[in-house]
């Protein structure tokens, strides 16, 4: 059997979305929207409120956005390839309520962010804690702007 490969990607504002869309198409893999069960506003992601959802959500490490009803079959895969935007300096929370779903057991998880600023910083190895069973974890990179050269070339080295 071939390795299958899933993208599944949280966007807010549509950059990660785009950029998991090339690499799944890059990668000839099957591409997933991690999709909270209520949609983000732009008033939720204003990082400047202190009251806003985001702000609220980040500042609470037990925080676990729900996610909208989906049929994914995480079982049919072997790898998958995590991608999210950076919110103050780590993944969303809703990552994390992602990671703690599903049996990543035997998989191997590579991880990719993008960032109208800072780099992966701690991001990647601060989702292990939220993902049980053995995996194999690839180290995280950033990807703002997708060059299909560029992704070709991490990808031969990842997958």
């Amino acid at each position: 059997m071939a390795n299958k490969t899933l993208v599944a990607v949280f966007s807010a504002s549509g950059v990660t979305k785009r950029v998991g869309e090339e690499i799944a198409r890059i990668a000839g893999a099957d591409f997933h929207e991690i999709t909270p069960k209520e949609r983000y506003t732009s008033d939720d992601l204003n990082w400047m409120n202190k009251r806003s959802r985001s702000s609220v959500e980040m500042n609470d490490p037990t925080s676990r956005p729900e996610l909208a009803e989906s049929n994914l079959d995480m079982a049919s895969y072997d790898t998958v390839i995590i991608g999210f935007p950076i919110w103050w300096g780590i993944a969303p929370r809703i990552i994390e309520t992602f990671l703690e779903r599903y049996d990543f057991s035997g998989k191997k998880i590579i991880p990719f962010c993008t960032s109208g600023g800072s780099g992966v910083g701690r991001s990647d190895t601060e989702l292990h804690k939220n993902v049980r069973g053995d995996v194999k974890w690839e180290k995280g990179v950033k990807i703002n702007h997708p060059n299909e050269k560029e992704i070709r070339k991490w990808l031969d080295k990842v997958l």
